[in-house]
């Protein structure tokens, strides 16, 4: 009789990330034998996954020191597409595979920008607020009217990281009669085909812009004092790139001084915020917009990235390589 073999232990060290108790996990589990915990500190990572073979990740850091802590360990699937809490090259040194999920949240983040774009323009949170407050109760007219705002169609959409995201966003602001620009960002080449002006000319000429680009060392503040001061004093900035984009206090600052008209983000420098963050200023209250790092989130969404792990794992296990990063 011939033997089976025994099944990988899975563990998943952050399942609540992704998981809220409304999506198929068998994609993942059938592949082994599968331990979700929904939540880890770095100080349990070796407490939980000391004899896995295969770890899922989504924040959980693996910097090096923690590799040789895990002799078992033969995979890491990143449930998302930045790999940056991964020491890639001590991945490569111990030859342990590394994959990642692109594009599963393309949909819902590039319409979590038009979100914006329509918040923005339209002044939605004034005017939600106008309401439930009571001042269109006490308006002497049927239109509560202090808050003018503009229609998209017209203006410019100034965006920066023209990915897969990038380039859905802007089919979107164009099928609303917007006209795009996309800029070339610093430490890249570009294609003599691709259209990207200079970066300083998007900054001034763009009364919308939006950040979808890759945390580098060469985008980390790329929206800093001195490209502020490019900016028009009547545009908005909407970040769904990462935090550390932006100067987060340069940008409190523009906006308290009137050189920037409104921020929307779904992302920030440290997550959770702390609550004395200077973008929370009572004096900014009608010129910021947050979502609490929700933009990649939707159940179809949630859904696309474990059915793509599940796939990345099966993979590995049959000798094939996808989505592999190491």
């Amino acid at each position: 009789m011939k033997s089976t073999p025994k099944q990988p232990a899975i563990v998943f060290l952050d399942s609540a990330t992704v998981d809220f108790g409304d999506i198929d996990l068998t994609p993942i589990a059938k592949n082994g034998r599968y331990f979700p915990f929904e939540n880890s500190s770095q100080d349990e990572i070796v407490k939980k996954a000391g004899r896995a073979e295969i770890v899922i990740t989504n924040k959980c850091i693996f910097a090096p020191p923690i590799f040789k802590k895990l002799p078992h360990l033969k995979l890491i699937s990143v449930a998302a597409t930045g790999v940056n809490n991964v020491a890639l090259d001590e991945a490569r040194k111990r030859k342990i595979a590394v994959t990642n999920v692109p594009g599963y949240s393309t949909t819902t983040v590039s319409e979590h920008a038009l979100l914006f774009l329509l918040a923005l323009s339209h002044r939605l949170v004034e005017h939600h607020n106008a309401v439930t407050s009571g001042l269109w109760s006490q308006s002497p007219h049927f239109a509560y009217l202090d808050y003018p705002f503009s229609d998209l169609r017209g203006k410019i959409l100034g965006i920066l990281g023209h990915g897969t995201i990038g380039k859905k966003v802007a089919g979107f602001a164009k099928a609303f009669g917007m006209k795009v620009l996309t800029a070339k960002l610093p430490g890249r080449i570009y294609a003599k085909k691709e259209r990207r002006l200079p970066l300083k000319k998007v900054l001034q000429k763009s009364d919308y812009i939006s950040l979808h680009c890759a945390l580098t060392e060469t985008t980390r503040h790329l929206i800093n004092r001195r490209h502020l001061s490019w900016i028009k004093s009547s545009a908005c900035l909407i970040n769904l790139a990462r935090g550390p984009v932006v100067d987060e206090e340069a940008v409190a600052d523009a906006l308290k001084n009137g050189h920037l008209a409104a921020y929307a983000t779904d992302v920030m420098h440290q997550e959770p915020p702390p609550e004395d963050h200077p973008l929370f200023d009572d004096s900014l209250r009608n010129k910021v917009l947050f979502t609490p790092h929700i933009a990649w989130a939707s159940r179809e969404s949630r859904q696309r990235l474990v059915d793509e792990m599940g796939k990345n794992i099966q993979a590995f296990l049959e000798g094939r390589k996808r989505n592999r990063i190491v």
